[in-house]
């Protein structure tokens, strides 16, 4: 009998919703708001094998005169730019170019496209810091050996030391944007083109004012997972210096530091104010783009 009513209350109209999201709940609450609030009180504290102590707002304060942390800071600002520049333009056009019909064998085209985000961020960033190895059988230094040039360091100045990161980048999330930007524009109804042809309208002028517009959702999503990605880099600069510890910190970012801070240097409470600065930095940045693209807006 009690096993009947258990089965029935399961199974009813109102409970079994709650049965099915229990899941999710229990997951939610475990691995993201357990973490989140953990994290809080350890900002507020040192933390020492066996020991613990409430300092406040010490790390903190610490962080703001801590010049390796600036420095982190501005490493990742700035890779996030350079990233976001690249990886939405360029996907769009060549989203727009996969889409027209005298491409043949789109399916084989999207399929290797993606392969570069199906690779290991391990083994990429491994391959790419061999291939821009300071010794003169790199790849890197072996195309300026083509062209008469001396090899060079490349992993140990700041502007070649970036424009590897930024490569690696660019090979891994170009086709994986461009399929978003696919799908958007298959989601887009052929006879507004057709009604543009027949106005008169360019190429351009379609793309402009069709295109674009319609393509706003998409673009704001690619750009929200873009500014996250950037921010949180770390792991393709650890794999191509082969470490945390790039020349002069040129690879260094705020994951990084976190990193540095918490698992190598055992400074858990620092490190916990790091990730909720980073936290706070990626919440501003990203409810300020969806700001000025009009996503908060109230539909009148």
């Amino acid at each position: 009998m009690k096993k009947n009513r258990v089965t029935s209350f399961l199974y009813s109209w109102k409970v079994a919703p709650y049965v099915f999201v229990l899941p999710f709940i229990i997951s939610f609450l475990v691995f993201w708001v357990y973490p989140f609030v953990s994290a809080i009180l350890m900002s507020f504290q040192d933390i020492k094998p066996g020991e613990i102590q409430w300092v406040g707002l010490s790390n903190y304060t610490k962080l703001l005169k801590d010049k390796t942390f600036h420095i982190a800071i501005k490493n990742s600002f700035l890779y996030m730019v350079i990233t976001c520049a690249l990886l939405i333009p360029f996907p769009m056009l060549f989203a727009t170019i996969m889409n027209s019909a005298f491409i043949k064998g789109k399916s084989v085209y999207k399929a290797i496209l993606y392969i570069p985000a199906l690779t290991s961020v391990v083994v990429a960033g491994t391959i790419f810091g061999f291939m821009f190895s300071e010794l003169d059988g790199s790849a890197a230094n072996q195309l300026l050996h083509m062209f008469g040039y001396p090899s060079i360091k490349w992993l140990k100045m700041y502007g070649t030391g970036w424009f590897a990161m930024v490569l690696l980048c660019c090979w891994r999330w170009t086709g994986v944007n461009m399929l978003y930007f696919l799908s958007g524009l298959q989601g887009i109804d052929d006879s507004l083109y057709e009604s543009a042809d027949i106005d008169g309208a360019s190429r351009w002028q379609k793309f402009w004012l069709i295109t674009m517009p319609l393509l706003k959702p998409t673009s704001i999503y690619v750009l929200t997972i873009s500014i996250y990605a950037g921010l949180a880099m770390f792991l393709e600069s650890y794999m191509m210096w082969g470490g945390n510890g790039s020349p002069k910190n040129i690879g260094l970012t705020i994951v990084g530091y976190l990193y540095r801070r918490g698992i190598e240097r055992n400074q858990m409470g620092y490190a916990s104010a790091v990730g909720l600065v980073l936290l706070i930095i990626a919440l501003i940045i990203n409810v300020i783009q969806l700001f000025l693209s009009g996503t908060f807006k109230k539909e009148k």
